[in-house]
């Protein structure tokens, strides 16, 4: 494949097209009549150093930067990543407050973690500690009504089809609101760190949940989920692993 490398006419052309100029007006700007620059730009002309040099003068700009504003980001690589989330699929982990089904596991290096998660602790005192993760974290009620502690605002309660977006840095929680015994969330958490679903994990516990393909489980027994595990603080949370769904 033949790598294509900027020429003068291409730096001129973009340098041109970034400021909003007319050709004429870039001619009037720098002092080189307007037939030499529309050769350079169309490639059929060069430009002496001594010209280059009156360019970048005239137009008030470094000549190493004249040649720098020129480099195109490349673009982004395709991956062509797909994954469909299935509960069956997901890696469960059980904790007294939360049964965590993380989706799409099999794909790694997310930068975003989709999660659903069903609440059942019912006050901050249940809970514990407010808990903190890098990023940043989207969660939409599906089922019932969830209270939202955060470390810096009065708690707020949201029902189904209502959402809240919140910097992870943030101590939170999320409790079943009065009247609720358990809450259906659905969650994306996002972060730089690419061992972002790793991070997430230690918070529920010392040892890290099964691989994503020995933990598999029935929608069914996703919906009467029952808490196998701990708060932090307390014994390690497991992942576990049910028959699938007949």
């Amino acid at each position: 494949m033949t790598e294509h490398h900027p020429t003068i006419g291409g730096l001129l052309r973009a340098l041109r097209a970034r400021n909003g100029w007319t050709l004429k007006e870039m001619s009037e700007r720098c002092g080189i009549p307007l037939s030499t620059l529309s050769k350079v730009e169309h490639d059929r002309l060069t430009l002496t150093y001594d010209k280059l040099l009156q360019l970048s003068q005239r137009l008030n700009i470094r000549m190493s930067e004249l040649f720098a504003e020129q480099d195109a980001d490349p673009e982004p690589a395709v991956t062509a990543r797909r994954s469909i989330g299935r509960i069956e699929d997901a890696i469960r982990v059980n904790t007294p407050n939360y049964d965590y089904y993380y989706l799409c596991p099999e794909l790694r290096r997310k930068r975003m973690i989709p999660v659903l998660t069903r609440v059942r602790a019912k006050s901050i005192g249940e809970f514990g500690d407010l808990v903190r993760h890098s990023g940043e974290e989207y969660i939409h009620v599906l089922e019932g009504r969830v209270e939202v502690h955060t470390e810096f605002y009065d708690p707020i309660v949201l029902g189904p089809g209502e959402s809240v977006y919140i910097d992870s840095n943030m101590g939170h929680a999320y409790t079943a609101a009065a009247g609720c015994d358990e809450v259906l969330l659905l969650g994306v958490c996002s972060s730089a760190d690419d061992q972002l679903m790793e991070s997430l994990m230690t918070l529920h516990g010392d040892d890290p949940p099964a691989p994503p393909n020995a933990t598999r489980i029935s929608a069914p027994a996703a919906a009467k989920a029952k808490p196998r595990g701990r708060r932090a603080g307390a014994a390690p949370a497991t992942a576990h692993k049910s028959s699938p769904a007949k």
